[in-house]
């Protein structure tokens, strides 16, 4: 699903440069639950911006199933986000005005679906995160937890061949984190790729692989006995 392959980047710094990435190699299989991790500096943001499509590597590669992600103008890498990924934030990056229902139902748009059939699918995927009695609501008539449920609804809604989760839990309490892990377990059983970018160990004990960088390298890369979560959702 994810082949990555001696991957650099470097940001400019006034008049030096500071190599963030050091010869990545990384790869994913569909299904997978990864938790990458490291502290703050180690180049995981830069990684998951790189998988995201929202950045590029300088040299390298990346086949994202099957396609090479390189050298691609903004309106081909909006469709191949679009077409392919689906993103979870720690800050919900929700829109404040639209109600959950519309929030769930706008990539939907983007992908030309029409008004009836998105709404439809909008409130399935309510339903499957436990909200569809809050559709109508507000993201401030929300809680932390029923935010990141509504952001996780509107990643699957466009059926997404991966989920990238930045730091989901990262604003959360943690009876309420783990209710969102749970949900994420859930969707990782039903066979959905998912990578988290977490530095809370518990949330990566839940994942099944963790990988760790420092100083932009893998240092460690195994799979892990998954933590089953047991909260009430």
């Amino acid at each position: 699903m994810i082949e990555i392959t001696d991957l650099h980047k470097s940001y400019k710094t006034g008049n030096s440069s500071l190599h963030v990435l050091k010869g990545i190699n990384f790869n994913v299989n569909e299904g997978e639950l990864v938790a990458i991790m490291g502290s703050s500096g180690s180049g995981k943001s830069t990684l998951l911006n790189i998988l995201g499509i929202l950045d590029e590597a300088d040299s390298g590669s990346y086949i994202l199933d099957g396609l090479p992600i390189k050298n691609l103008n903004e309106k081909i890498a909006s469709r191949y986000r679009n077409q392919f990924l689906g993103f979870v934030f720690q800050s919900f990056n929700l829109i404040n005005y639209k109600s959950a229902l519309d929030n769930v139902a706008l990539p939907l748009y983007y992908q030309g679906i029409k008004s009836r059939e998105r709404y439809e699918i909008a409130m399935d995927y309510l339903r499957r995160v436990g909200l569809e009695s809050h559709s109508h609501h507000l993201p401030s008539e929300l809680s932390g937890g029923q935010k990141q449920r509504v952001a996780i609804a509107r990643a699957l809604a466009s059926h997404p061949k991966v989920l990238l989760a930045d730091e989901p839990t990262g604003a959360l309490d943690t009876k309420t984190s783990y209710e969102v892990m749970e949900l994420i377990q859930a969707i990782n059983d039903e066979g959905k790729t998912i990578l988290i970018v977490t530095h809370e160990p518990d949330i990566a004990a839940m994942c099944k692989r963790n990988v760790v960088l420092k100083d932009g390298q893998i240092i460690d890369d195994k799979m892990v006995v998954q933590q089953r979560v047991k909260a009430h959702v």
